[in-house]
């Protein structure tokens, strides 16, 4: 008598997600590794001892007379309400944002033209892509001390010789000037990073589509307004966001460079704040420095909505 062969399980095997501990399908959540909270712990007991408990605890500092040490006593708001009526801050931020956007505006003009050029074929571009990015990897108050040198002797010198007006005096010295020599090296570190990340734009563009505009005589302006630029705009986006995140927090190189000066005139918001902490204006600068990071956590969202909006679309 023929055996009968048994029926084909109609079991199903569990996911691997749910196998492994993560939610599957159903949404419902299965048993955690403990291995996966021994990892997690010594990262959120860092960050809490490191960025959450100073945090509360400058905050709570804003709403005090404190100056740094010994006993203080609650005033409210009464440190945020003379931020916003006095000179010096308004100053601050009016000059961290000026030279924000100015800098943000010359890196990704700077970064996307020569993104441009290392992408075509030239000889030696992987040599000079290399090149490129080195003032990526300097220290930030290394490359401020150099240019502090280059525009307080070197060139006033050359100005002298050529027996040009404008360059045989510092404009670190020139408190209508200071400005531009800060933007000027900040943007010569910035460069490459933004380049890098237009590079890596410029080079996912499918080469078919330039092809076929060519076939059809479109210019290389045409080329460049009509396909590069659309398909790049995310990437431009991503480069503005981060890099306005970055500059409104320069500190290294404008110390670096003209310390603040002449006077106060290239003094930025983290640079009053941090001369504050030792100028007796602790409660106060706590203030502006609470004020100072909800600017900065508003820009970190945005990044945030911006790349995952981007890698949505993807």
């Amino acid at each position: 008598m023929a055996s009968v062969a048994p029926a084909p399980s109609t079991a199903r095997p569990a996911p691997a997600g749910e196998r492994k501990g993560i939610p599957g399908r159903s949404g419902k959540f299965n048993r955690v590794d403990p291995v996966f909270y021994a990892f997690l712990l010594p990262a959120l007991v860092l960050f809490t001892i490191a960025i959450t408990v100073p945090a509360i605890t400058g905050i709570v500092y804003s709403f005090t007379n404190s100056i740094g040490f010994g006993e203080s006593e609650f005033i409210g708001f009464l440190n945020y309400a003379v931020l916003f009526s006095d000179p010096a801050v308004l100053s601050s931020y009016g000059f961290t944002l000026g030279f924000s956007v100015v800098t943000v505006v010359l890196v990704n003009l700077i970064a996307f033209f020569l993104a441009l050029g290392l992408t075509s074929r030239i000889r030696f571009r992987n040599a000079l892509r290399s090149t490129f990015v080195i003032p990526m990897v300097v220290s930030g108050i290394i490359i401020a001390y150099v240019f502090q040198y280059l525009f307080s002797n070197s060139l006033p010198q050359l100005g002298q010789a050529i027996s040009n007006p404008v360059l045989s005096q510092s404009i670190l010295a020139n408190a209508d000037l200071a400005w531009i020599g800060v933007v000027l090296v900040t943007a010569w570190q910035a460069v490459p990073s933004a380049l890098l990340i237009y590079i890596a734009g410029l080079l996912s563009i499918p080469g078919d589509v330039y092809e076929a505009a060519q076939i059809d005589g479109a210019s290389g302006r045409q080329r460049l307004w009509s396909i590069t630029l659309p398909l790049v705009a995310g990437y431009i986006v991503i480069n503005v966001i981060v890099g306005f995140k970055n500059f409104i927090n320069s500190y290294d190189i404008i110390v670096g460079l003209t310390n603040g000066g002449p006077g106060t005139a290239t003094r930025s918001v983290a640079m009053t704040i941090f001369t504050g902490f030792t100028g007796g204006d602790y409660a106060y600068q706590m203030a502006n420095a609470a004020i100072f990071f909800l600017i900065a956590i508003a820009i970190a969202v945005l990044q945030l909505r911006v790349t995952r909006g981007r890698a949505a679309i993807r």
